[in-house]
This record gives C-alpha cells, structure tokens and sequence, in this order.
C-alpha cells in the first residue's frame, strides 16, 4: 500500500513510522488517523519484525495535535465517529503484539499525546513538550487521553494538566513517569532502536503474552489476574519457555524461534 501521511522503513527488522505533515507540525488528520489504522491492522506483520518506533518528521513537533481546519467541520454525530476511529487505531497500537515506541522528537500534544500514550515505551529529546490542551479550545480529549494519563501519572497530576491545558518539557515528563528515557535530538532514534534491540532476544512469545497481560490490568470488562494466571499457564507449557529454562540451567544464551529476523 502507498501510504500519504506515513514513512515507513524497515532496517534490521524494525520498522520506523513516521508522521510526515511536518508544515502542519504532523498535526492528525482523517488521513493520517486512517492509514495509522491500515499500518498496525493491515500492513506491518509482527511476526516479520522485531519492533516499531513511531516519530515525528522534521525538528520541532512530534504529533501538534489534531488538524483544527479539519475539525471545526464536524458535527456532534461526526465527532463521535472521529474519536471511535482514533479509539480502534490506539488499541490496535497498544494491543500490537511486539514492542512499540515512541521517540517523541518535539511537541507531543492534544492527539499526538493520545498517540505516544498508546504506545507501550515512550522516550523523548529534551526538547519535547507535552500536554492535553483541549479545553483551551472548549474540547475534551477524544483518543483517549483522560483515561490514559491518569495510568502513566497519576490522577492528581493528570487532572491538572487535563484542566489547565498546560505543558511540561521532557523532564518534567520523565519525573511524572510519563517518558522512561530523555536523549538528545541526534540519539533519539538510536535510544529507541537499542531498547528494541534488547527486547528482541527475550523470547518474543514471553514478550506477546506480557504485552497482552498488562493491558488486561486496565481492562475494567476482565481480571487481569486471572488473565495472567491463563497466560503464566499458556506460557511454562510452550517450546519457547522449555528452551528459556534449559538454557539457563545450562548456562547458555537461548536460542528462541522468531530470532533470525
């Protein structure tokens, strides 16, 4: 498929995606949300792959938010139908069965929040910005970001941004947890490219499964215990978890099916 409003490389079996609107500071559009849709449904096969990085193009913005002009067109009925869009894009992300990361490269805000949030990793450079400016524009967060934030950073501090439409720089991000790593511009990509590195000599079934059990723990329609307790069973009774075992008993790197890649 030929994508419009994404770059796609895949160097060493992970994929970069990038979010190319950089004059309009990669700002989410229809477009944009569906071919996001299209690449975690459809196009990139887990299996083939060891990682995604999601960024940003240019030097200033990751994700600016949503296209206003855009927008401002919809009706009630229509707006509900975006966020039900941005909804299902989001989970696919977040259900995505291998690592996927953001390397925030700027400002992260409004639907790019939404978007880096969706993601299982976020790292960023010292000069990202994030925020949930919403009400600003007399707007609530649609793709997620009033349940979201309040797992990365707690409900107090996630109902002060929410309400204030404030911005924090990166550091302020990785003290709330919101971020786990803050890089220079020029080490981003290459920081999120050795995270997903090391997470691809784990075993890349463990890696699935754990995926899936920790979302369970945000998922109010299930128990994530005793979604975990089907998982821990799933997992000591497969071929990967029988060559984990007897390669540290015998004191040697396992060699997991799913590797060559």
């Amino acid at each position: 498929m030929e994508f419009e409003t994404l770059l796609l490389d895949i160097n060493e079996g992970i994929a970069t995606v990038t979010v190319n609107r950089p004059k309009a500071l990669n700002a989410i559009n229809d477009k944009v949300m569906t071919e996001l849709n299209v690449m975690f449904t459809q196009h990139l096969n887990p299996r083939e792959l060891k990682g995604v990085i999601i960024t940003g193009s240019g030097e200033k913005a990751f994700v600016a938010g949503a296209d206003l002009s855009e927008l401002s067109k919809k009706t009630g009925q229509e707006g509900y139908l975006v966020a039900k869009k941005g909804h299902d894009t989001y989970n696919a992300i977040e259900a995505f069965s291998i690592p996927v990361i953001a390397a925030i490269n700027g400002f992260s805000l409004g639907g790019g929040n939404e978007l880096a949030m969706a993601c299982h990793i976020r790292i960023a450079s010292m000069n990202a910005k994030f925020g949930q400016p919403e009400v600003n524009l007399g707007l609530i967060p649609g793709y997620g970001g009033t349940q979201r934030l309040i797992q990365f950073i707690g409900k107090g501090r996630a109902m002060e941004l929410l309400l204030t439409g404030d911005m924090i720089d990166a550091e302020q991000a990785l003290e709330y947890g919101l971020i786990t790593h803050v890089t220079t511009p020029e080490t981003l990509l290459d920081t999120a490219t050795k995270i997903i590195t090391k997470i691809s000599k784990k075993g890349p079934e463990a890696i699935a499964r754990t995926i899936q059990m920790v979302n369970a723990y945000f998922d109010k329609s299930s128990n994530g215990f005793v979604k975990e307790m089907a998982g821990f069973q799933d997992s000591i009774a497969s071929d990967e978890s029988t060559e984990g075992v007897n390669a540290f008993l015998e004191k040697r790197k396992p060699n997991f099916r799913g590797q060559e890649i």
